[in-house]
């Protein structure tokens, strides 16, 4: 046989069962393969290559291994191959069924009911393991069809799941880790589902604004999305799930627009008005929460690395938390927790930011491609830089770098420019903000104070803008109305 990085896991251990034992021997971050929902989902579509990154081994060693363990066990050659190009690292399927499945999915659209359509699922699956479901939608994803195609279809999935998943071992995190406050989250959430299905039974002697006021506590479950979408998807795509993140965010749309129309109609409908909506609702976001209790929350637990919750962890707090606050308790190695990320193309050099890594190229393209204006003053008065855009407000050139901008200002505006610099310099004011007409145009200039995490001044930063075109707008442009 060859091996190479093309070759998928979960089939290389069906076909060579002893692997199993000489993968989770290998590395740490393989013990996944162990649990049998993991290795008929992620083995299913995951590849060597891909394994050997999740691992973070070296992809022709673990080739090696794999081969020396096949030819000692069973005498077979193994071509080994380290050079191969990886490819796509979805199963092939079987045309007739992958046809099926999406018959299936076009019949849900079409008005076909859930009951018939989880019969006629469950009839494809008797010759079908769970893995090749997940990998089929995978491929669905990746060959373009849209997430919202496919989404109808997570029920189905769990309830082939579900005996399994109840008979898994509880979700073990430590107070302070991320899960751990997702859990708590959910747990929070469902207090106030519960209330508000109470509420909705109560109809006759229920108040409006009490329940008003429990949707208004529900809809702090936007900050939960925001970290599930901004943390935990960028994480599961490194690794090659894409398909469940993009899925689940079709429905956290739909669950945000839900809740977004109840709230506005019960006012004017009531109670009665909106039960029905509602109900609906309550009943998707207890989904919700069971398939991240059940299979997202373990699936990360299972993928991610030290240095992934380290990421995790650091940027959770910039978008919240819903109806809780994080325990004490757990906290990043510190090793990770000051790691950069090393998604950037090999042997390109970049700036370690605070929320991110950016080449010094891909710094100056965004600073010239702002539709602004900027200008950098540091704290000893210099000029230090400014934008070279392709429409700039107010002339400038070369000779201004390293010029003291006391005299870049004829002296009309000098008393003004030191009047601000020097509010900066005592902490007195953060921003300056004016606005004129010039040339037909309307020009917006505001200054900004810059400061260190310690307060201390560092220079003032100045934007200029042309927003003539912006003040002109009216109605509305939504992403989705663009063409």
């Amino acid at each position: 046989m060859k091996m190479d990085a093309n070759v998928r896991v979960g089939k290389l251990v069906d076909q060579y069962p002893f692997l199993l034992e000489t993968l989770t021997a290998y590395s740490d971050k393989f013990s996944m393969l162990s649990n049998p929902l993991m290795r008929k989902t992620i083995g299913q579509f995951a590849t060597l290559g891909k394994a050997a990154q999740m691992g973070g081994v070296a992809l022709a060693d673990l080739l090696d291994t794999l081969a020396a363990a096949i030819r000692e066990n069973t005498g077979e050659s193994v071509e080994v191959d380290a050079t191969a190009v990886a490819t796509s690292s979805a199963p092939d399927l079987d045309p007739a069924r992958l046809e099926k499945l999406k018959t299936i999915i076009k019949g849900l659209h079409q008005g076909k009911g859930v009951d018939e359509v989880k019969q006629e699922f469950a009839e494809l699956i008797q010759n079908v393991g769970p893995g090749e479901i997940a990998a089929m939608e995978q491929q669905l994803v990746a060959e373009g069809l849209p997430p919202d195609e496919i989404k109808r279809l997570c029920d189905v999935h769990v309830a082939v799941f579900r005996q399994s998943l109840d008979q898994a071992a509880p979700l073990d995190a430590p107070p302070g880790h991320p899960v751990h406050t997702f859990r708590k989250e959910n747990a929070a959430l469902g207090e106030v589902v519960a209330i508000i299905r109470q509420l909705l039974s109560e109809q006759e002697k229920a108040s409006a604004d009490v329940l008003a006021g429990e949707f208004a506590r529900l809809a702090e479950i936007e900050k939960h999305y925001l970290r599930k979408e901004n943390q935990l998807f960028p994480h599961m795509e490194k690794y090659g799930v894409t398909a469940p993140p993009q899925v689940m965010w079709a429905i956290h749309d739909d669950i945000r627009a839900q809740l977004k129309q109840i709230r506005a109609a019960l006012p004017e409908s009531g109670i009665g008005g909106i039960r029905a909506q509602a109900d609906e609702l309550l009943t998707a976001i207890e989904d919700m929460i069971y398939k991240e209790e059940n299979i997202l929350f373990p699936m990360c637990m299972q993928l991610f690395g030290a240095q992934d919750w380290a990421e995790v962890y650091r940027g959770e707090a910039d978008l919240g938390y819903a109806l809780v606050e994080p325990e004490l308790g757990w906290l990043p190695p510190e090793t990770a927790a000051e790691g950069a990320s090393s998604d950037r193309p090999a042997g390109m050099k970049a700036l370690p930011l605070d929320t991110g890594l950016l080449t010094l190229e891909q710094v100056n393209l965004m600073l010239t491609h702002l539709p602004v204006d900027l200008s950098f003053v540091d704290e000893h008065d210099t000029v230090r830089y400014y934008s070279e855009g392709p429409e700039r407000v107010f002339p400038r050139s070369p000779g201004v770098i390293g010029r003291e901008v006391h005299n870049c200002h004829p002296p009309k505006s000098l008393d003004m420019v030191n009047r601000i610099l020097e509010s900066f310099r005592a902490g007195t004011k953060d921003v300056a903000e004016f606005w004129l007409e010039m040339e037909g145009k309307f020009i917006h200039v505001r200054y900004y104070a810059l400061r260190s995490v310690n307060g201390e001044y560092k220079g003032c930063l100045e934007v200029s803008q042309d927003v003539t075109a912006i003040r002109a707008l009216e109605g509305q442009k939504r992403l989705l109305d663009w063409e």
